[in-house]
């Protein structure tokens, strides 16, 4: 029996429809991705301490539909309004900056 299907790595998936690394392409896609996954961050410590939307928001001073808008897409965010909730969840937050491959800030 001829197996029509094989497995292939993410990665290569990616290279192929998205583009290579280092492509203006690929970066977007990654920027992207690691924006949404802060989101998920966010949502997951909020419900790791058993709080609401609206309790966040009420913590935070926003309404309950700003703190979702976050979990669901923090580039349509104020940076100050993230931070308020980093600090009202309590978590820690690291940022590294970089231009032309060498390290502004950590």
């Amino acid at each position: 029996m001829d197996n029509k299907f094989r497995t292939v790595p993410l990665d290569t998936m990616i290279d192929k429809h998205i583009g290579e690394r280092g492509t203006e392409r690929r970066e977007a896609f990654e920027n992207e991705l690691r924006i949404d996954l802060l989101g998920q961050a966010i949502k997951q410590a909020r419900q790791e301490r058993n709080l609401t939307q609206q309790q966040l928001g009420e913590l935070v001073g926003v309404q309950k539909a700003q703190i979702s808008k976050i979990e669901n897409s923090v580039k349509n965010a104020r940076f100050e309004t993230i931070l308020k909730v980093f600090n009202a969840l309590g978590l820690k937050v690291n940022f590294s900056l970089e231009a032309n491959n060498e390290k502004l800030a950590y």
